[in-house]
């Protein structure tokens, strides 16, 4: 797996992790820029939505969780076995150290590694960081689906958000 910065170690993302990954989550919930999400969901909930060969965790060399990706399913129709949506948080402290981009790549290896053929995410015309570090990973966007859903959280609560849809071809 690729990273960007020496001492940022990646490694499978298990059940030892999921404080961690859920207080990185929540805290991306509460910006208001991130997900329609209101609440992270519990371990359970998170580990039955997201692909167990699909989950990594960026460690710092104290192995305190820095960011975490993961990938689910777009849909249960055998036609899109191939195609998964990427989500990645990275916390607050680890910001513009490369964590996010080694968070990624990590990802698109073992999506390519198990012929994922397209990773797809959505994000928020105001997430310019989350938009730059998927232009930067190679990603580009398909479209804008405009007003998709009503945001309840956060500074823009209440406001119809459109989501930029990005896609890499593996």
């Amino acid at each position: 797996m690729t990273t960007a910065r020496t001492d940022v170690r990646l490694a499978p993302m298990t059940s030892a992790h999921a404080d961690a990954v859920l207080s990185i989550y929540s805290a991306g919930i509460a910006t208001g820029l991130a997900t329609f999400t209101a609440h992270a969901p519990t371990w359970t909930a998170f580990d039955e939505d997201h692909l167990a060969e699909h989950r990594l965790v960026a460690l710092d060399p104290d192995a305190r969780v820095l960011g975490w990706v993961a990938a689910s399913p777009v849909s249960g129709r055998c036609v899109y076995s191939g195609v998964v949506e990427a989500s990645v948080y990275v916390d607050d402290d680890a910001r513009g150290r490369g964590v996010g981009r080694a968070l990624l790549d990590g990802l698109l290896d073992s999506a390519q590694a198990a012929g994922v053929w397209t990773v797809q995410s959505g994000v928020f015309p105001q997430n310019r960081a989350s938009l730059a570090l998927h232009e930067s990973a190679g990603f580009r966007v398909v479209g804008t689906r405009e007003r998709l859903g009503l945001m309840s959280h956060g500074p823009l609560a209440g406001s119809w958000l459109d989501v930029v849809l990005l896609e890499k071809r593996l």
